[in-house]
């Protein structure tokens, strides 16, 4: 794909399909269907939005317990302490004023047969669709030694939230010369950057304040993305402060004592931390599994054209929780799959052709201030499958010059800033 054809096709998704939502598309009686979507996320909160704006009359209500969603993207600048935590946090207002009713309660259990959704208020729901975009839930039975208990001795901080500000803390109180310890899970896991960028942000962090300190990470595979340049950014800022160890040199951690902050990995070597970041591996968020969506693997199969679920008709799933690849678990591909599956609901409500199914990635890391490095990709829908367009994607050159390192940051800072804007309004 050429890069002017590239430009169109992710600036069309950005825009999402606004071509989509000519008034043409609603009809008398579009106002009895209700859809209900569970998750405010990038996900659920941007699927409201564009429900709404394919098809007003639509009676669209969100669940969400928050009532303001934090995000996981630009958590590691909070640890760095390049983002306040105020600045994470999105509110509902927004939704709102479109004429979405925005209900703050947790999703309990779904009814199938019968088309209703039952709350933690006792409240039960009737719906003609369904959208579930519940983020993932931790597998505390992945990993011996780790489970709900431990995470608040040796925080996972992969649901932004308390466990972010616990992980900031113990950053705080670390004495220098201390070391950071990160167990980092097998595929698929939410953003698979993440962890790589959180190493370089505590970096960032240690550098300022604690110099004389250690990163070790353990990982449980022996590639990852972005990685040659990611191991270029580490060393060019922090030197050796960073050490990690893929599965063929003993990084999978198999035993976790979080009383004692250490961790042993499969050749029996133990580690001990001063601070452990446990990253356990990961499933759909609760409410998939009571749905009755979810496979054998823990994620939700989802059919390529729609993201309507493999296993109950009316039921779709978007984001992190979904099996989706090669799309990765993150917040820009969470959008687009919502816009799409925005798009499709709304004209199969109202007697319509679906829309092409088409899809983006874009994902920035911030090494450093100044230094920034992405990834991106193009997809699409082909015989039931999802598959990447020839020639769509790929990742910051590795010798760039630093005023493109530069401008990368820029952008990341730039696209946070619009994807917060068109998932929950101004």
């Amino acid at each position: 794909m050429t890069g002017p054809t590239r430009r169109r096709v992710l600036g069309s998704l950005a825009a999402g399909g606004a071509s989509l939502a000519l008034p043409a598309m609603v009809r008398a009686g579009a106002g009895s269907a209700r859809v209900v979507i569970v998750g405010g996320g990038f996900g659920g909160a941007t699927a409201a939005r564009y429900l709404k704006r394919h098809a007003p009359q639509l009676q669209v209500t969100l669940i969400e317990p928050a009532p303001r969603f934090h995000t996981c993207p630009f958590s590691n600048l909070y640890l760095a302490g390049l983002r306040s935590w105020d600045s994470l946090g999105h509110g509902f207002e927004g939704l709102r004023g479109a004429g979405i009713d925005v209900i703050h309660a947790r999703a309990d259990d779904v009814d199938a047969s019968r088309r209703t959704l039952r709350l933690s208020t006792g409240q039960t729901l009737g719906w003609d669709r369904l959208v579930l975009s519940p983020g993932v839930d931790m597998r505390w039975d992945a990993l011996p030694g780790y489970d709900e208990a431990a995470a608040l001795l040796a925080p996972h901080a992969w649901k932004a939230g308390l466990q972010t500000q616990l992980l900031r803390r113990q950053m705080e109180a670390m004495a220098d010369g201390g070391s950071f310890v990160m167990v980092i899970p097998d595929n698929p896991f939410r953003c698979p950057p993440g962890p790589y960028e959180r190493a370089a942000m505590v970096a960032h962090y240690f550098k300022q304040h604690k110099p004389r300190s250690k990163i070790l990470l353990l990982d449980a595979k022996d590639n990852f993305s972005k990685k040659g340049l990611f191991l270029q950014g580490w060393k060019a800022l922090y030197g050796d402060m960073i050490e990690w160890v893929g599965l063929a040199d003993d990084g999978r951690v198999t035993r976790v004592d979080a009383k004692a902050l250490t961790v042993e990995t499969a050749f029996g070597q133990v580690h001990k931390a001063a601070v452990l970041n446990v990253i356990p591996p990961q499933k759909a968020g609760f409410i998939a599994e009571r749905a009755g969506v979810v496979d054998a693997s823990g994620w939700v199969p989802v059919k390529a054209e729609s993201f309507e679920t493999r296993q109950v008709a009316g039921i779709y799933a978007l984001g992190d929780a979904t099996l989706a690849a090669p799309m990765p678990k993150s917040a820009f591909v969470a959008n687009t799959q919502a816009k799409l599956a925005a798009a499709t609901i709304a004209a199969d409500l109202l007697g319509r052709a679906p829309p092409a199914a088409f899809y983006a990635n874009t994902c920035y890391s911030l090494i450093g201030p100044g230094y920034g490095i992405s990834v991106a990709g193009v997809y699409r829908a082909e015989d039931g499958r999802i598959i990447e367009v020839p020639g769509s994607g790929g990742v910051s050159p590795s010798d760039a010059e630093a005023a493109f390192r530069a401008d990368e940051a820029a952008y990341g800072a730039s696209w946070y800033a619009a994807i917060c804007t068109d998932t929950w309004g101004a």
